[in-house]
């Protein structure tokens, strides 16, 4: 289960985290899904080092991490776009 709770948690986050950091280049839905399940990926992974929960499933700690990481991945993603441009 935890495989696909950090697939589903990491859509839902990347749409969040699209909402909060608007396009400013190519890349629509698709990619922010993508981007956001590598970003609750990374999201859990260090929230679990700083002794959190990490993203461990549908719960209160898991969509933070989740969205933090979704919106570092496409912050860092927006920047590599602006610069190839």
């Amino acid at each position: 289960m935890g495989l696909i709770s950090w697939i589903a948690i990491g859509l839902i986050a990347g749409l969040l985290a699209r909402l909060i950091m608007p396009p400013t280049g190519p890349g629509g839905l698709l990619v922010a899904a993508i981007l956001g399940v590598a970003g609750a990926s990374i999201g859990g992974f260090l929230a679990g080092i700083l002794g959190g929960t990490g993203t461990t499933g549908f719960n209160a700690w898991s969509l933070p991490a989740a969205i933090l990481g979704a919106v570092a991945l496409l912050f860092s993603y927006e920047l590599v776009i602006r610069r190839t441009s």
